[in-house]
């Protein structure tokens, strides 16, 4: 009997402790609500899905099975036989809907980069065939439409009014998992330099961002998008408190572009500029701990120097926000579109003025020791049509550039192996060697590489 009242007894411990584990209070012991992201995470996450893409490969193979001599001195069967045969590859990631009405989804490039199918699956488990409306690679966005009904969108934020220490929450698909949370603060902001893009001003944040977040939202606690989730810094590959997303400013921009155009059409102001060093701070007589970005030329006839602008001016501000580095400033034009106008403020002679630049089409570039580099002396060069290079326009008689290999009509798709997308970019991967340059350029339709040194 005591054996039976025994085992009654811990039977009903144990079920009312398993029973208070369960059910956790929402409120404290002073009947305050305890604080939670689970009302603000209900409205969020519909809006965040799942991208699967598709891409179709050739398996390698030995060329000789092909040959017809090959077959008949072996008695091997029909070449055809021997096709080389195909498999499908699928990569996972995740993307944001900020247009529900239309079904409009924003990604990371490098997510649905050589696809051929997109998927978007959605948290009540529907799944959508995917158009590719448009990317930006050198900002690594790409924008997708979705056909479907009762979408959820998430609002975006203007992302210049964040600041470090602000409380945020990354939503993606780590490692293909499915829909995942994590949360954080914003560790920094305006991150250059990285190599990861072209455009860089990341947002850091030590919220946790793992392989298949990309593309997934940043929010902040209003549930409002900051940022798309788009690398990590890892030595191993996984998530050790340095994520960087694009901030949402930045994305707006490159999609509006998109979604008008079909490709973003990035202008310039006609200055060369450069970061300031300690040594340049004292040669102009700035003040200790002058910030901002140095003006070394303004191309003629530009809408720099229609403005006003000399060499010598500080840049301080674009549209009101602080500049400090040449990287930094590119993204701030960056964002413009052909057409749009900025407004600097800009230090000259010891004095600050405001002045208003209209954003220029790119122009052709002549090279020469001082604007591209020393090897490329004598090539005319320009943005292609597409932004997916930069076209050989013309050679200079009995210049270095003619005796380089390079043909007019040549296409620069990388320099020192480095993507190359535009004249910016080809000039950024050229700073990386001075003694030579690897080029890898389309010609006709193939692809091959040349050395100049």
């Amino acid at each position: 009997m005591k054996m039976r009242l025994s085992c009654l007894v811990a039977l009903i411990c144990l079920t009312l402790s398993t029973t208070s584990y369960a059910v956790l209070p929402s409120i404290d012991a002073e009947g305050k609500p305890l604080p939670s992201l689970a009302p603000m995470l209900k409205d969020v996450n519909p809006a965040v899905v799942n991208i699967s893409t598709y891409s179709t490969q050739r398996n390698r193979y030995n060329p000789l099975l092909n040959d017809p001599f090959f077959q008949q001195f072996f008695s091997l069967p029909d070449q055809r036989q021997f096709e080389q045969p195909q498999r499908r590859q699928q990569s996972a990631g995740s993307g944001v809907i900020v247009d529900g009405e239309k079904g409009v989804v924003m990604t990371n490039y490098h997510v649905i980069k050589g696809a051929d199918e997109i998927q978007v699956a959605l948290i009540d488990g529907r799944s959508y065939h995917a158009e590719l409306l448009g990317s930006d690679p050198e900002l690594d966005i790409a924008i997708v439409k979705i056909d479907a009904d009762a979408l959820s969108d998430i609002p975006i934020a203007d992302s210049n009014q964040l600041e470090v220490g602000d409380f945020v929450v990354a939503i993606g698909n780590p490692f293909g998992l499915g829909q995942t949370v994590t949360t954080g603060v914003v560790s920094a902001l305006s991150r250059s330099g990285l190599g990861i893009e072209g455009y860089e001003d990341f947002i850091q944040t030590d919220a946790s961002i793992n392989p298949g977040n990309s593309g997934g939202a940043l929010v902040n606690l209003r549930g409002e998008l900051v940022g798309i989730n788009t690398a990590i810094i890892s030595p191993a590959g996984g998530n050790v408190g340095i994520g960087f997303a694009i901030p949402a400013n930045m994305a707006k921009a490159s999609m509006a572009q998109i979604i008008r155009h079909g490709e973003v059409r990035r202008g310039q102001i006609g200055v060369g500029i450069q970061d300031i060093t300690p040594d340049l701070r004292q040669a102009f007589e700035l003040k200790n701990g002058q910030r901002g970005v140095l003006i070394t030329k303004v191309a003629e006839d530009s809408p720099a120097e229609k403005a006003g602008l000399n060499a010598g001016d500080v840049i301080l501000e674009v549209d009101g926000q602080i500049t400090t580095s040449t990287a930094q400033l590119r993204s701030q034009i960056g964002m413009k579109a052909v057409g749009e106008r900025v407004e600097l403020k800009v230090l000259h002679n010891g004095k600050t003025r405001q002045l208003k630049v209209k954003i220029g089409k790119p122009q052709a570039l002549v090279a020469t020791k001082q604007t591209l580099h020393p090897l490329l002396e004598g090539a005319q060069l320009h943005d292609s049509p597409d932004g997916q290079g930069v076209q050989v326009a013309n050679l200079a008689p009995n210049s270095k550039a003619a005796y380089s290999g390079l043909r007019p009509g040549d296409l620069i798709i990388a320099a020192n192996k480095q993507r190359v997308y535009n004249l910016e970019s080809l000039q950024r991967a050229l700073q990386r060697s001075a003694s030579s340059v690897l080029l890898q350029i389309n010609r006709n339709g193939s692809s091959l590489f040349i050395v100049i040194r």
